[in-house]
């Protein structure tokens, strides 16, 4: 039977598999973290770029809050390791 950190190990593989195939398709990936209330998040972009959003009212968008600085950009892939 499989432990919870192997299943977990497989699952962060899963989503780092991922990041990477939207990325390289030119398309952003959505990075959700427990610190943002519930329906802020950040999208990261092609060109290195994160901006941290909020659904908009309709449900259908996001809404930009703030860009990153490349500093705070950095930071977060190293946090969530998404290098």
């Amino acid at each position: 039977m499989e432990t919870l950190v192997s299943l977990n190990e497989k699952g962060s593989g899963a989503v780092k598999q991922l990041r990477k195939q939207r990325l390289i398709s030119g398309l952003p990936f959505m990075i959700n973290v427990r610190e943002l209330a519930g329906i802020k998040c950040f999208l990261e972009y092609p060109d290195g770029s994160i901006i941290e959003v909020e659904r908009s009212a309709s449900g259908s968008d996001f809404e930009t809050i703030r860009t990153l600085t490349p500093i705070e950009a950095s930071a977060l892939r190293d946090r969530y390791q998404l290098r």
